[in-house]
């Protein structure tokens, strides 16, 4: 099962990788990036043994589908890395407009030139009006998030249907 590794070290949290978990967001993220020492439990296949599970109860559970929870552990691990160390990416304070941190997903990203392929950079974006830029940028993350929560509800809907259909 797991040997005697709760008498080498202390956890401060053990995370449990499972499909009936919670729903990793960037406030746990940020949680977790908060702890020492983190033990991430990954199943194979099904998931963890059920006594692993109870032996520390103490554990939080994330919801995780794959058939190997190592790939799961790593975008866990990678969301609390961004929150510990702003060095990882480019600019630290880039971290607190990420997709998800604030409840909203990330605007539209563009890059040079001006126009690609017929393809233009919205004019407020190469206008130099700070204000309005942030202004139009909040439009498009609620947007966006807007239409996402759509489709899924569409998905829900369509599962739910087929399982009644078939259930």
């Amino acid at each position: 099962m797991c040997g005697n590794t709760e008498d080498r070290r202390e956890y401060d949290e053990v995370v449990f990788l499972s499909a009936d978990g919670e729903t990793l967001t960037q406030n746990i993220a940020t949680e977790l990036s908060l702890k020492n020492n983190l033990m991430f439990l990954c199943g194979h296949y099904k998931g963890v043994d059920h006594r692993v599970r109870q032996r520390w109860q103490h554990g939080k559970f994330q919801s995780a589908i794959m058939s190997y929870g190592r790939g799961a552990a790593r975008c866990r691990i990678d969301g609390c890395h961004r929150a510990i160390d702003p060095g990882v990416m480019n600019d630290g304070e880039s971290a607190l407009t990420d997709s998800f941190q604030d409840g909203l997903l990330g605007s539209p990203q563009y890059t040079r030139p001006a126009e690609f392929r017929s393809l233009k950079v919205p004019d407020v974006l190469l206008s130099g009006d700070h204000a309005e830029i942030d202004r139009w940028r909040m439009e498009q993350r609620v947007q966006h998030t807007e239409e996402m929560k759509k489709r899924k509800e569409s998905k829900t809907k369509t599962i739910s249907l087929e399982y009644k259909k078939y259930g």
